[in-house]
């Protein structure tokens, strides 16, 4: 049973500016809201949900803490970004009905978190899918640019103050197609910008259905069969075991020589070492890339070094807004919750997003 009034127990960190809206919201729909700001380790930078890495509670604290997690009918946040936590709140706490996770790919936590078919009953898991969708839908659009008009070549001439004595035509992306690796929120932002540069566009989505802007929907099963015709892939996927390795040797071998390939979904969609040989012979022309197989990016990795590739330290998701985005996709997933209606973004333990 739900207890009276529900609890919401914040167990992320908070920036101070939504303190307030958040003790609003609980009140406006009469929850308990348990928060302790001195039990949350402070922010790094906004987004930040793990915080200061060297934050210690005392043994006082973390036992006040753990009693107002285990009080929770609401959970805003995974404690400490750790699924062993969550495992053990789910556990303890019979009363948890919903966790709201902080990243979009929040549902790899809770796959980790190893829950019973019964937990995943009694529990509803939501994630912060879509809050990052316009900010890497322009890194892809960036990404796609770079490739088409041959940005290392421009930068490589700018380097030596050199004035090429013929003009070599570029590509444009307009007429050119596009495959978007997932249509979910970031794929569905993606798609519209593609769209309205000129671009055909094709997607994979889990359950192939009609999605604006794309003009062909189709199965990740059936990337294979697709990809000798498009020029180039967007990968939005999170990763999972479903998703592991789809871009590999086999799939580069079979593309149109010269793809461009963009990656802001999850690392390990791509066999790393696969898309390197394929950018050293050409056969990907270029790859931007905001995610890696094994983060940090190691420093002797050759994708720092390779002259067609773009590599961003998984950063393109962040604005400053990202909290208040992830506030506002809860206040509107709590009213659907009390009210009964669909929430948005809830996971799939099968799939794990």
């Amino acid at each position: 049973m739900i207890t009276t009034p529900p609890v919401l127990t914040i167990a992320t960190p908070l920036p101070e500016r939504l303190e307030g809206p958040m003790a609003e919201l609980a009140a406006r729909h009469g929850l308990a809201l348990l928060y302790e700001r001195d039990l949350l380790p402070p922010q790094r930078y906004p987004g930040d949900h793990f915080g200061v890495r060297e934050f210690r509670r005392t043994p006082e604290q973390e036992a006040q803490f753990t009693a107002m997690l285990n009080a929770a009918t609401f959970l805003y946040g995974i404690p400490g970004e750790s699924a062993t936590r969550l495992a053990q709140v789910v556990a303890e706490n019979p009363a948890l009905r919903w966790v709201q996770t902080m990243a979009a790919g929040g549902g790899s936590q809770v796959v980790s978190a190893k829950l019973t078919a019964a937990q995943h009953e009694r529990v509803t898991f939501t994630t912060s899918a879509g809050v990052h969708g316009d900010s890497l839908a322009e890194f892809a659009v960036l990404g796609l640019l770079a490739g088409t008009k041959d940005l290392p070549a421009v930068q490589a001439d700018q380097a030596r103050a050199h004035w090429p004595a013929e003009r070599t035509p570029v590509r444009q992306l307009k007429g050119s197609t596009v495959l978007i690796l997932g249509l979910g929120e970031i794929g569905a932002a993606t798609a519209q910008r593609c769209k309205a540069l000129g671009m055909t566009v094709w997607g994979t989505k889990r359950t192939p259905a009609e999605v604006p802007h794309v003009d062909r929907v189709l199965s990740n099963a059936q990337i294979g069969e697709v990809i000798g015709e498009v020029d180039h892939v967007v990968v939005t996927l999170p990763g999972t075991s479903h998703t592991v390795g789809l871009l590999s040797a086999d799939i580069f071998a079979r593309a149109r020589r010269g793809l461009t390939v963009v990656n802001v979904g999850r690392g390990t969609v791509i066999v790393e070492a696969d898309l390197i040989e394929a950018l050293r012979s050409g056969q990907v022309g270029y790859a931007a890339l905001d995610v890696f197989e094994r983060e940090p990016l190691a420093p002797q990795s050759p994708l720092w070094t390779l002259p067609n590739v773009l590599c961003a330290p998984h950063g393109m998701a962040l604005d400053a807004r990202e909290d208040d985005n992830i506030f506002a996709l809860f206040e509107g997933n709590l009213q659907a919750y009390l009210e009964g209606a669909p929430l948005r973004n809830v996971v799939n333990p099968e799939f794990g997003y």
